[in-house]
């Protein structure tokens, strides 16, 4: 699947109506078209015209893209998945100022759990996919419906395995024979128990808010320094190798997340005149995400403003042949506009924006 990013300065969702807010909302849990319709209770064909119109007016190529879009704008928080939303705790689970939890969670690679540095044996992927969601919930209740259709989707167990997998993991994430649970069962559901785990996507919002902050105050050093520590926390693909809706949801959200966070520390790399380190991660981006539009424009702008015109066109003609040959598609306006604006000769300023 693409994973196509938008340019920053694309319309938000308020450009939207609300039955189009709806089908947004709805794409980025994850539903079909058909879903869709059932729960709008609009024909099919319907729910297409209203995508189509969604990705005319927000600028978005393709629905991997409005996934994206629909976290990035608040309509669907992190961890929420298929189902009506709903207030969630996005401090719950995340450690309380001073504590150091025993216990780490990390999603952002295949699973992995650690306490006091041990890993420990989550057991097979499906129970370890029922961690994984209790995780991205940052600590709100999931009832067994909800851990059923995030872990199994359409394809149901026919036995209650839910307390069963909840119970190995309380075993598996034991404290030493401590009282109280790592995961919570109560009237809502289950949850991490607060304060409990460090997991990891919990700290890289923790991170992105305090780049917004060093944004705001003009600190490019400290922006790049938390964009790097961003980045560290990533050990391959998100939730690699998982089952479950939820899961393959997450993991593009999560991959895009990356990418953004990249891009946003090569502009800042540049605005500090360390050009040749912008340019090597936007050439390893590039290298990892072939179809991935914007940063092979940002990539493209950059090299540039360094002078190598040549290895620009060079970007662009490999992202053209890899649109062409993957996806049977040309480039997009992003991509032609860097284009022209390298063949022009035009000059991009320190934050990469055409002439």
């Amino acid at each position: 699947m693409p994973t196509t990013v938008t340019s920053d300065d694309r319309p938000t969702a308020t450009a939207l109506r609300q039955q189009e807010r709806e089908v947004l909302s709805a794409v980025g849990c994850g539903l079909g078209d058909e879903e869709i319709a059932a729960a709008l209770a609009v024909p099919e064909d319907t729910v297409a015209e209203h995508l189509a119109r969604i990705l005319a007016k927000l600028g978005l190529r393709d629905r991997a893209a409005a996934i994206v879009h629909a976290f990035d704008c608040g309509l669907v928080a992190p961890g929420q998945g298929p189902r009506p939303a709903r207030p969630a705790s996005r401090t719950a689970a995340v450690p309380v100022a001073g504590a150091t939890p025993a216990l780490r969670v990390s999603l952002l690679g295949p699973l992995r759990a650690w306490r006091d540095g041990r890993v420990l044996d989550l057991g097979h992927q499906r129970q370890q996919t029922v961690l994984a969601v209790l995780a991205l919930g940052l600590g709100r209740p999931l009832t067994r419906r909800e851990l059923l259709d995030d872990v199994w989707g359409l394809e149901q167990p026919a036995a209650n395995v839910v307390p069963v997998y909840v119970y190995r993991l309380r075993k598996a994430l034991g404290d030493g024979g401590g009282p109280a649970p790592v995961i919570e069962h109560g009237p809502r559901g289950y949850r991490l128990a607060p304060g409990a785990v460090d997991v990891d996507v919990a700290r890289v919002e923790e991170l992105v808010a305090g780049i917004g902050e060093a944004e705001r105050a003009d600190d490019p050093a400290e922006a790049v320094r938390l964009c790097s520590r961003v980045l560290e926390l990533f050990r391959g693909e998100p939730l690699a190798g998982l089952p479950g809706p939820l899961a393959e949801l997450e993991r593009l959200r999560l991959t895009e997340r990356r990418i953004a966070v990249v891009r946003r520390k090569a502009r800042w790399q540049l605005r500090l005149g360390r050009d040749a380190e912008a340019i090597a991660e936007l050439f390893a981006l590039s290298a990892e995400h072939p179809l991935n539009e914007p940063s092979a424009a940002m990539l493209m702008r950059a090299l540039q403003r360094d002078g190598r015109q040549a290895e620009a066109l060079a970007v662009f003609e490999r992202a053209r042949r890899s649109l062409s040959d993957d996806l049977g598609v040309a480039p997009s306006g992003v991509l032609r506009r860097a284009h022209q604006m390298i063949l022009r000769g035009d000059e991009a300023g320190p934050d990469l924006g055409p002439a």
